[in-house]
């Protein structure tokens, strides 16, 4: 049972960390664990996107940040406290870092969830990442060359891609090691089998683009360390969206 008052959690924390709150315990709850029960050592790794509630709701209320309130309402909007806010709430006690790469945060997080699992530094660990933009109806301003669509659609992968278009959406994944799992019964719907992290540094057309030399790397980083070759894949997911070579 979590329980906060009604200033705290409608008004002064960011709607991001509630909601990935809530999803946490969903997450826990579908794959039959009771937090409060388990005495596994559960790890919290995920990040956060950008918190337009507090930049249009509570930084305009300096009557709110002025009151003794004011310091809660800071630790309810920071990004450093989404994942330590999880730990606290549902009474776990393995590692919870807040991971931001912008893009990539939420496979980053589950890649050094993956990477604590096995080095022991937990049992258990939620991995994800949640971004919700706060003003559901707005729009944006497309500029020539920049990364957003100029009609609204992304047609990722495809020859009439001309753009990406913003979005929200909130993930999380229960991970445990592969023999633990087997060992007490779980039901396991995937089984990573490695995964890599690398940068392009500055080889790329633009900042906001990667590199293929990148990719690739990275890619078959991956692909050795699972062991396997690249014609037994037979779907791949990405990143598509659909901005151009050259933007």
């Amino acid at each position: 049972r979590i329980e906060f008052s009604g200033r705290e959690f409608a008004l002064a924390m960011d709607p991001q960390q509630r909601i990935f709150l809530e999803c946490a315990w969903e997450a826990l709850e579908n794959a039959g664990y009771d937090c409060q029960r388990c005495g596994d050592r559960m790890g919290v790794y995920a990040g956060v996107g950008l918190n337009q509630y507090w930049v249009f709701q509570i930084a305009p209320d300096r009557q709110l940040l002025e009151s003794a309130a004011g310091y809660q309402t800071v630790i309810g909007n920071e990004k450093d406290f989404l994942t330590t806010r999880v730990s606290y709430q549902l009474n776990l006690k393995g590692p919870s870092l807040d991971i931001q790469t912008a893009c990539s945060t939420s496979l980053v997080a589950t890649s050094l969830a993956c990477q604590s699992l096995l080095s022991y530094q937990c049992d258990m660990a939620l991995a994800g990442g949640i971004t919700i933009h706060a003003l559901q109806k707005s729009g944006y301003f497309y500029q020539e060359g920049g990364i957003l669509s100029p009609d609204g659609h992304c047609r990722a992968f495809d020859a009439k891609a001309q753009g990406t278009v913003p979005g929200s959406g909130v993930g999380i994944v229960v991970l445990k090691r592969l023999e633990d799992a087997l060992a007490d019964g779980d039901c396991i719907l995937a089984v990573i089998k490695s995964s890599a992290i690398n940068n392009d540094g500055s080889m790329k057309v633009g900042y906001t683009a990667p590199s293929v030399e990148g990719q690739a790397e990275v890619i078959a980083e991956a692909l050795a360390l699972a062991g396997i070759e690249a014609d037994s894949i037979s779907y791949v997911e990405a990143h598509g969206t659909g901005t151009r070579a050259n933007s």
